[in-house]
């Protein structure tokens, strides 16, 4: 499914900074590289990046798909983008937030553990308060946050072990205190 274009990466990428007056130290932060490397990808004065990490950063900051890059190659282990990172993605369409602006909301060391999340190589945060900043960000309601953060938290405990559903009385109850004490 790559898009065929002409342009070369390194263009793909300055245009894209141009267009969105994005400064390429914004830029770097979001991908987790050094605003040298920037730089240095744009002008080719190195080769564009063949990492995949990175490609998919960019990616994901761009709003486009990997394979759009010429240096791209397809990860061997499929990606898994679950329902709750889907779910933020559909609110940032229908909001018509880019997903730069999204990210300029976060303080600055957030935003690559953000793109990560995009992207889908980071689950969601189980942290409430961490996942309320992102849903605020997003203007969901409080009932919405604290669905994501249960649905969230009953896949950790599933994962490490615990059945969710022979133990629900126990689940029940601690739902029930974390709804009283968020005020929910």
């Amino acid at each position: 499914m790559k898009t065929k274009t002409d342009k070369k990466s390194a263009e793909i990428v300055s245009n894209f900074l141009e267009k969105n007056s994005l400064h390429k130290k914004d830029f770097a932060e979001m991908i987790g590289v050094t605003l040298s490397y920037v730089y240095n990808l744009i002008d080719e004065s190195i080769p564009f990046s063949t990492r995949c990490t990175t490609l998919e950063r960019i990616a994901t900051v761009m709003e486009i798909e990997p394979e759009v890059f010429e240096e791209y190659k397809i990860p061997q282990e499929p990606r898994f983008i679950d329902e709750s990172v889907m779910f933020i993605k559909d609110i940032l369409k229908k909001s018509k937030m880019s997903v730069v602006n999204f990210l300029k909301s976060f303080p600055r060391k957030k935003r690559l553990e953000i793109v990560d999340i995009l992207r889908g190589a980071t689950p969601i945060p189980i942290d409430y308060q961490e996942l309320a900043m992102i849903g605020e960000t997003l203007k969901l309601s409080k009932d919405d946050i604290y669905s994501l953060w249960e649905k969230r938290l009953k896949e950790v405990l599933e994962i490490n072990g615990m059945n969710v559903y022979s133990n629900s009385e126990l689940i029940n109850s601690m739902f029930e205190c974390a709804k009283k004490y968020l005020l929910i």
